[in-house]
C-alpha cells in the first residue's frame, strides 16, 4: 500500500499521495492524442507542427513519472520529471500556435493587417515562448530542494508571467487581425480550400485554454507549497490535465496541417485567383 514518504531532513516533496489510476487515465489519452497528431505530422508535413507533437510526448513523460510516484514519494526523480515535464508540455503547445497565425496572415496575404511585421510576428511571439520555457526549464530543479523551494517557485511565476503576458498580446494580435479581415477582406481570402476564419476560432480557443492553465499554475506557485492547489490533487487534472488534452483535441480535430500545403504549392494563390479572373473576363468578351 502507498504511503507518503519524506524525501531528505524530514522535505516531503508531495503533499499527498499522487493517484495512480489518474494518472494512468490522463497517460492512456496522451498516448492516443500524441500519437494522432504524429500521424497528421507525418501525413501534412507541416514542420510548424512538430512543437506540438514534442509538447504531447513531455505530457506523456510527466505521466509516466507521476504514475511512477505513485509508490515512492519518497523519491526525488519521479517528482523532478513529472513537475518539470507538465510544466514545459504546454510552452510547446503556444510554439506551434504561435507560428500558425503567421501561416494563416501569409495565406490570405493580408500582411498589410498584421500589429506587428509579418517577418517579425513568429520570430516576436516564439522567442517569447523560448525565454518562457528556459525560465521555467532552469528553474524546476530549484524546487525540489527545502532549502531553494522558494527561490525556484518564484523564478517559476515569473517564466508563468511572461506566457501569460505574450498570450494576451497574441490574442490582442488575432483578433485585431480578424477585425481588420472583416472590415476588408482580400481576394485570397475568398479562396474556398483555405478557411482562415475557422483556423483562427482554433487558435482563440486554444490560446483561451492554455491561459487558463497558465494563469492556474500561476495561482498555484504564488501560495506556495502549503497553499491549496498543491495539497489537493484534484486541481492539476481539471486546470491542467483535462484543459491541455482538450487543446490536443481541438488542434487535432481541426488541424492546421493544410497552411503548409497551401504555402508550399507550385502556383501562388494570388496567380490562381488571377487567373481566374482573366478566364472569367476572356469568357466574358
Amino acid at each position: 500500500m502507498a504511503v507518503l514518504e519524506p524525501y531528505k531532513g524530514g522535505y516531503y516533496l508531495w503533499k499527498y499521495i499522487p493517484s495512480l489510476a489518474a494518472a494512468v487515465i490522463f497517460l492512456l489519452l496522451f498516448i492516443v492524442a500524441t500519437g494522432y497528431h504524429s500521424w497528421k505530422l507525418h501525413k501534412t508535413k507541416a514542420r510548424f507542427c512538430i512543437a506540438f507533437v514534442i509538447g504531447g510526448i513531455f505530457e506523456i513523460i510527466g505521466y509516466v513519472a507521476r504514475a511512477a510516484a505513485h509508490n515512492q514519494t519518497g523519491k526525488l526523480m519521479p517528482y523532478s520529471i513529472q513537475s518539470v515535464f507538465l510544466l514545459l508540455g504546454p510552452t510547446l503547445f503556444a510554439a506551434s500556435v504561435y507560428m500558425a497565425l503567421g501561416r494563416i496572415i501569409r495565406c490570405v496575404r493580408a500582411e498589410k493587417y498584421s500589429l506587428i511585421r509579418i517577418n517579425w510576428l513568429t520570430k516576436v511571439f516564439v522567442m517569447g515562448d523560448v525565454l518562457s520555457f528556459m525560465v521555467q526549464g532552469g528553474a524546476s530543479g530549484l524546487m525540489v530542494s527545502g532549502n531553494t523551494a522558494k527561490l525556484g517557485s518564484n523564478i517559476v511565476v515569473a517564466g508563468l508571467v511572461i506566457q501569460v503576458l505574450m498570450f494576451c498580446f497574441f490574442i490582442v494580435t488575432s483578433v485585431m487581425f480578424q477585425v481588420r479581415m472583416n472590415r476588408c477582406p482580400t481576394p485570397e481570402s475568398f479562396d474556398e480550400r483555405f478557411k482562415w476564419k475557422s483556423h483562427l476560432r482554433v487558435l482563440h480557443a486554444i490560446s483561451l485554454l492554455i491561459l487558463i492553465r497558465s494563469l492556474f499554475r500561476v495561482v498555484e506557485y504564488v501560495q506556495g507549497n502549503d497553499g491549496y492547489s498543491l495539497t489537493h490533487e484534484w486541481t492539476l487534472y481539471v486546470f491542467d490535465s483535462t484543459l491541455m488534452f482538450v487543446v490536443m483535441l481541438i488542434w487535432g480535430i481541426w488541424y492546421p496541417g493544410n497552411l503548409q500545403v497551401l504555402l508550399k504549392e507550385n502556383m501562388p494563390l494570388t496567380s490562381l485567383m488571377s487567373r481566374d479572373v482573366e478566364s472569367r473576363q476572356g469568357y466574358s468578351a
